[in-house]
């Protein structure tokens, strides 16, 4: 894989920009309706504040840890964003390689290509599969059935697309981004009838770990972990589905609480920078979903870009851990942040500031 030389995030940002069309560009950075949800998840990280602790040995510091019994390098996992293939011809396939490559888990959305099937043959190794409900009971078992054949690590179930959202970015050029155009079939209405029912039925007939993402709220991350749920995700879905949600980092608290400790929780939801990533970890979750970063990384160069990205935020994570006074992941609790007003305005990419500034 050759060598991308991106000295920072910023550049694989602007990078993105430079190659993508207006289409590809807003389905990219776009949400729902007003985007309310989406401002408020950056609004979010940023209304936190760290605490840092000094005169501890933070000569050697380490942010590797494990996810569902495979190592990651970094707490991070690559999120499911549909339709990966419009980014870099590679698709699924080149973000698989990424993964592999430097150290993390994907978690693989079913809407992009190469299918599932064909990813865990061309790429081996652990890997997360997310399924969008396009069918009835016997087709979602036989996806889950040929998931682990493939050698699948954990399925993970999207709780929070009962139908697609109005993105307006989209619908004022006229424009059907590939995830899209399914929404108005009959099939997508499957999404709507999924329930509690769903999760009880995966885990009395399926042997791998299970995902819920969406979660949002306390009374759901309890009723998750009683119904034997291995991963309590949290997510708004980028702010791309329904629109004025709290900030995902914001609800991270609640969930946390409400889990207890008895399964790990996953937040994702405008972390785009390693700072973030500690912020998350300090209120409790135990690895952190970036989407955005991913797929800007994939459209800047593909797969080398995305270890890029990747080699730039583990810099970020262990920076900010040291300056923290933390030499391990273990290290990170909630004495360690606070929140406060943000000191400015917030939208998707306000984590890189000099992009107004040219650079």
């Amino acid at each position: 894989m050759a060598k991308v030389e991106f000295l920072t995030l910023h550049e694989i940002v602007r990078q993105a920009q430079r190659n993508l069309d207006k289409n590809r560009w807003d389905y990219l950075i776009g949400g729902a309706d007003t985007e309310s949800s989406l401002r408020r998840n950056r609004a979010g990280l940023d209304s936190w504040v760290f605490r840092p602790r000094i005169l501890n040995d933070v000569s050697e510091v380490k942010a590797d840890t494990e996810f569902l019994g495979s190592p990651l390098r970094i707490p991070v996992l690559l999120a499911p964003i549909g339709s990966m293939q419009v980014f870099e011809a590679g698709g699924a396939e080149s973000v698989a390689r990424a993964a592999a490559d430097f150290g993390v888990q994907q978690i693989l959305s079913s809407v992009c290509t190469p299918d599932f099937e064909q990813v865990a043959q061309l790429v081996p190794g652990p890997r997360i599969y997310q399924l969008y409900l396009m069918g009835d009971q016997a087709w979602m078992d036989d996806l889950i059935g040929r998931a682990i054949d493939a050698g699948y690590t954990g399925f993970c179930l999207t709780a929070d697309t009962q139908t697609y959202s109005r993105r307006e970015r989209d619908i004022l050029k006229r424009h059907v981004p590939a995830s899209g155009s399914r929404s108005d079939a009959l099939d997508f209405n499957y999404q709507a009838r999924m329930t509690w029912e769903t999760v009880a039925h995966i885990k009395d007939n399926f042997d791998i770990p299970l995902l819920i993402k969406g979660v949002n709220v306390a009374e759901d991350a309890a009723r998750c972990v009683e119904m034997g749920v291995d991963v309590v995700y949290v997510s708004n879905h980028g702010g791309r589905q329904l629109d004025h949600t709290r900030a995902c980092i914001d609800a991270l608290p609640e969930v946390v609480t409400a889990v207890a400790g008895r399964v790990p929780v996953v937040v994702d939801g405008g972390f785009m920078r390693g700072a973030d990533v500690i912020k998350g970890l300090c209120l409790g979750a135990a690895a952190i979903g970036m989407g955005r970063i991913e797929a800007l990384a994939m459209a800047a160069g593909g797969a080398a870009a995305v270890v890029r990205a990747l080699e730039i935020l583990e810099h970020e994570i262990k920076t900010s851990m040291a300056l923290l006074g933390v030499s391990e992941l273990k290290g990170l609790n909630r004495a360690l942040v606070e929140r406060v007003q943000p000191i400015s305005s917030a939208h998707v990419l306000s984590a890189f500031p000099l992009l107004d500034e040219g650079y």
